[in-house]
């Protein structure tokens, strides 16, 4: 036998292998459950940022609630606010000025405006008319990855959650 034997056998190699793959099938778990709880967080704080910009749109432009959630937002390229694009909310929030989808963090948010309020209200430079009310939902691009809770707001801006991926609605439990 060699005295002076240097490196590893195969089996201390194979033995820190297993060691490395228990300690990842400890850690996945819970970096996937963070990973979700941080889109989740992001969706809510989304949401606020959409209520809070939907009530300064009303009291800035005069015109109702805002028809879109470009009308919100906007283009990145678009540096004069107006009521057609406030931009009270970055591009990505408000789908770059276009629909009233847009996908952010894992979760795809949905704008429903109102009724529309009469022509003779609104101002003649806006284009589409305010609405009277709003309700905002989103709901996780994928259902146990990016999220796990759906989450509904209207113009009273109370946050309402579902725990099964579906849309919540008014009569949905408040978020505390």
């Amino acid at each position: 036998m060699r005295k002076n034997q240097r490196g590893f056998s195969l089996i201390e190699l194979l033995i820190v292998v297993a060691i490395i793959l228990i300690i990842a099938a400890i850690a996945i778990p819970n970096l996937l459950r963070s990973r979700m709880a941080a889109n989740e967080a992001s969706a809510v704080g989304s949401m606020r940022t959409m209520v809070t910009s939907a009530v300064t749109y009303s009291s800035t432009y005069g015109n109702g609630f805002p028809p879109s959630l470009g009308a919100m937002g906007g283009p990145a390229t678009t540096t004069q606010a107006s009521c057609n694009t406030a931009l009270l909310v970055d591009s990505v929030l408000s789908n770059a000025g276009v629909g009233n989808s847009s996908a952010k963090s894992g979760y795809t948010f949905h704008y429903n405006g109102g009724t529309a309020i009469a022509s003779t209200q609104q101002p003649s430079t806006c284009t589409n008319p305010g609405v009277n009310t709003f309700t905002i939902d989103s709901e996780p691009i994928t259902c146990g990855s990016t999220g796990q809770r759906g989450f509904f707001v209207d113009e009273s801006g109370v946050i309402r959650f579902s725990t099964d991926c579906s849309t919540p609605t008014v009569s949905s439990a408040p978020l505390q």
